[in-house]
């Protein structure tokens, strides 16, 4: 049913925790299902220096949080922009179609973060 990719990320996450004293933070939460993400990320010279997640909810949110980290550290802010629904699913090994409003969630996530990035 889940791909090993999405399964690693669920049992190793990568970059779970928070930070202490974020550049940006934002908590998203999807009603229908209850699933809910925190990021927080400290940015240096318009880089996403570091990215932390917490997840409380689904198996595939919860590999998502630890997954969309991945993708994000290192970009620019601009670079992040671009990330999308299709590049998380890759980056999981696929996403099943009942799971897809993990990915929706992960990259709302996203782009309230950057919003909320004041720069």
């Amino acid at each position: 049913m889940y791909s090993p990719q999405l399964l690693d990320h669920f049992q190793n996450p990568r970059n779970s925790g928070e930070l202490t004293h974020p550049d940006a933070s934002v908590l998203v939460e999807n009603p229908a299902c209850g699933d809910v993400l925190r990021l927080t990320a400290n940015i240096r010279e318009g880089r996403i220096a570091d990215i932390r997640f917490q997840a409380k909810g689904c198996v595939p949110a919860m590999a998502c949080g630890s997954a969309v980290t991945e993708l994000l550290a290192g970009r620019t802010t601009s670079e992040a922009k671009l990330v999308g629904k299709d590049d998380l699913t890759q980056a999981l090994g696929g996403l099943p179609e009942a799971s897809a409003h993990a990915a929706h969630l992960a990259i709302d996530a996203v782009a309230a973060l950057l919003k909320n990035y004041r720069g």
